[in-house]
């Protein structure tokens, strides 16, 4: 699977390529112990640090990084970003524009009359035919002051106009400063055929596969890890 990443030249000095979401995992997750006490149970639990599952979603896939500061107050945005002006005609030079609200009516994550921000794209995406790109708010990043709302796009067609990422602004009273190179987006090629769904009870050897299994996970700690969790790569181009 290929992702092809293209900009207009004039910027491309200025630009945070996209990266894999594996190369920037949080600080607070790197920080957090492996362990931690837990007055239930009486003694240290692992923490979500050693959980595979928890730590492969977070660097599964691409993330889309914002591309200047963006200084925040109480819900005005500005920003003070030199760049050459676009060469190609029709392409954003700001890295924030705006839907109104009455684009979304009573849609749950609506806050009132309050804008949604987008996320300016200064990169198309061109996918391999038969794959769509999801595009979410980076996952179990809630320490972010947005929610990016999802969206699904067929990259393998839609290829030559860049793909903006709309998301909720949350916290209204924030001051202070988003960084340059912020994870707005988090990316992955999905295919697009739908899959054929068929359901089974567990015959003889699925059922002692299964007690089998869960007696190995809870007796002993990372039988997923060790066993089952596949080795992922880590090719850019």
């Amino acid at each position: 699977m290929r992702m092809i990443f293209r900009c207009d030249p004039a910027l491309s000095e200025y630009l945070p390529r996209p990266v894999p979401a594996r190369s920037v995992l949080p600080d607070w997750l790197r920080a957090m112990p492996s362990k931690a006490a837990s007055e239930i149970h009486g003694r240290d639990i692992r923490t979500v640090k050693q959980c595979p599952p928890f730590v492969d979603a977070m660097a599964y896939g691409v993330l889309i990084l914002l591309p200047c500061d963006i200084t925040v107050n109480s819900g005005s945005f500005s920003w003070a970003w030199d760049i050459p002006e676009p060469l190609t005609s029709g392409h954003p030079r700001a890295p924030l524009s705006f839907h109104v609200a009455a684009q979304f009516p009573d849609a749950p994550f609506a806050r009132g009359g309050q804008a949604a921000i987008k996320f300016n794209s200064f990169w198309t995406i061109e996918l391999e035919p038969g794959w769509s790109l999801f595009a979410t708010h980076p996952v179990n990043r809630d320490d972010l002051p947005f929610r990016l709302i999802s969206g699904l796009v067929d990259a393998d067609r839609f290829h030559d106009g860049g793909i903006n990422f709309p998301a909720v602004w949350l916290q209204p009273e924030f001051t202070g400063v988003l960084p340059k190179g912020t994870p707005v987006a988090q990316c992955f090629a999905v295919p697009r055929a739908a899959p054929q769904l068929e359901f089974e009870c567990f015959d003889e050897a699925e059922k002692a596969a299964y007690e089998t299994t869960v007696a190995e996970v809870l007796a002993s700690p990372g039988v997923y890890r060790k066993r089952f969790r596949a080795r992922r790569g880590r090719s850019t181009t």
